[in-house]
């Protein structure tokens, strides 16, 4: 598909036709790269994509302990800061 460079203020950019848009799950923000001189445009990942069926592996298999000791000692824990 070929689109054209337009002028927006300052600065340079194209318009993307929505149905492209669409096709891609881009809704409003894009991460942008380039790699070998050619600009590379995609949908941004959600942060904390993934981690609740992380998570749910990780309970089924039980991995879901902690890894440190608890840093006060038991006479500790009722004070008050």
């Amino acid at each position: 598909m070929k689109v054209s460079i337009i002028k927006i203020g300052n600065s340079r950019g194209i318009r993307l036709p929505k149905a492209l848009l669409e096709q891609c799950n881009i809704n409003d923000d894009l991460e942008i790269t380039v790699k070998n001189g050619t600009i590379i445009l995609s949908p941004c990942k959600k942060v904390r994509s993934g981690w609740k069926e992380s998570f749910e592996m990780m309970a089924k298999n039980g991995d879901d302990v902690l890894l440190d000791a608890d840093i006060f000692p038991d006479d500790t824990q009722d004070w008050e800061w």
